[in-house]
């Protein structure tokens, strides 16, 4: 089945495809390129003057300070600078000094020559696929020639000038004997580059633990020395292997917050130093930097974790009022209960309003203890009709002075007793315990 455009879609096509055709017309080329080039990421501003306009990410063929080579473009530094795509060359010198100043590797001697080609870009990923073979060499020749250096990655350019050998080693090695070996296997200039192990990574490493590309492959272009301070400062593990990048070094991104940090920690007070606090002067015992958190120890004897902001001098801060007592407190809160009564007015008519309700008394049974004597008035010695004694008089273990606890023990001391069986094997709290005498028994 054909799909068939539609005139509607294909009007609405055209339409946007005019639209931009006739932005681009309206767009200067680019006077300047800042481009990107080598396996280590350098930066550079060069001059253009072709008519293509090429926008941000194109690739395009210039002349460096190293030969021949195929870049991209990171921006344009036009006077189109508010369409969105290109900078300003005060902002490409804003980044470059927020980035490292006169450290950051910038160069301005090369020109951009052209867009790159199909046939470049093939050309290039030719010599890519050459890096390999070339480092295998390296490393057979540096073997053979016995030095202690490790080679790193190889280089070669699109031109065809120059091929550049990084190499790692922690010694001063004589290289001469290598670079002559080297110069057998190219017709181009052979360089010999010692880098460290943050560059290492640079070259051949892809991703972090966190899921990112390195940020010294991916952005970084001054390395700049990391402290176990900072570590320290921002309560991170001390395990190297959990702090340690590709490199083996301390990850670059204990430098991202370690400003931050400097600045939040300096807003808190040392420890053991006597500070006041809401609830009473006290001393420092310990602080949490993200969350501004005081530990503080009072004099009353207590621990409490104050904000930053609600520190002061010591005895300059009130003391909070005690606390209300709980009974106290749940009569005040508990709303007063209400019951409507009827009442006569004046006039003959009757009407409800709300007086406060009685709480009734409930009546507790009093401790059955025989220490108090009968008060006057009481029922103690009284029965009542039917013989027993009444429900008020306490039991006779009670009268003869023993205590609540003496007269439960004694109750559970007998039921004991009642449930040992006979020594004839009978059980005395049987079921026919409790029934009359037997008929043989029965007297007439």
């Amino acid at each position: 089945m054909s799909i068939m455009p539609l005139p509607q879609f294909e009007a609405d096509l055209k339409e946007y495809q005019d639209q931009l055709a006739a932005e681009a017309a309206a767009l200067e080329a680019p006077k300047t390129m800042v481009v990107r080039f080598g396996s280590m990421g350098l930066i550079g501003e060069y001059p253009y003057d072709g008519s293509v306009k090429p926008g941000c990410g194109s690739k395009v063929i210039a002349r460096t300070h190293r030969g021949t080579e195929l870049t991209g473009v990171l921006t344009v530094t036009c006077q189109n600078a508010g369409c969105g795509h290109s900078m300003t060359r005060k902002q490409v010198l804003g980044y470059i000094e927020a980035s490292g100043g006169k450290d950051y590797p910038f160069f301005t001697q090369g020109r951009v020559l052209r867009v790159a080609t199909i046939e470049d870009m093939r050309a290039q990923e030719a010599i890519e696929q050459s890096k390999h073979e070339l480092t295998r060499r390296a490393r057979d020749a540096a073997a053979t020639l016995r030095l202690p250096l490790k080679i790193v990655d190889a280089e070669p350019i699109l031109g065809g000038e120059r091929v550049t050998y990084y190499y790692l080693t922690e010694d001063r090695v004589d290289l001469r004997e290598l670079h002559r070996e080297l110069s057998t296997l190219h017709d181009s200039r052979v360089e010999l580059r010692q880098v460290g192990a943050r560059d290492e990574a640079r070259l051949i490493a892809d991703y972090e633990r966190c899921g990112q590309q390195c940020c010294c492959k991916n952005f970084l272009k001054v390395l700049k020395p990391v402290s176990m301070r900072s570590a320290k400062v921002q309560k991170a593990t001390l395990e190297p292997l959990k702090i340690s990048g590709r490199c083996g070094r301390l990850m670059c991104c204990l430098r991202y917050e370690d400003e931050t940090y400097e600045d939040l920690r300096k807003r808190l007070p040392h420890r053991k130093s006597r500070v006041g606090t809401p609830h009473g002067d006290g001393i420092v015992i310990s602080s949490q930097i993200l969350t501004q958190l005081v530990l503080v120890h009072l004099d009353a004897g207590t621990r409490v974790a104050v904000p930053v902001e609600e520190l002061g001098e010591p005895g300059s801060m009130k003391p909070p009022p005690p606390p209300e007592p709980r009974a106290q407190r749940a009569s005040r809160d508990r709303p007063a209960r209400k019951r409507r009564v009827e009442r006569a007015v004046p006039d003959g008519e009757t009407t409800t309003e709300a007086q406060p309700k009685k709480k009734k008394r409930r009546r507790r049974r009093k401790k059955k203890t025989g220490e108090a004597g009968a008060a006057p008035g009481s029922t103690q010695g009284q029965t009542q009709p039917d013989g027993n004694p009444p429900k008020d008089t306490p039991r006779p273990e009670a009268q003869a002075g023993e205590s609540g606890d003496g007269v439960v023990k004694k109750r559970k001391k007998r039921r004991r007793r009642r449930r040992k069986p006979n020594p004839d094997g009978s059980n005395p709290s049987g079921p026919n315990t409790n029934q009359g005498p037997s008929p043989d028994n029965r007297s007439d």
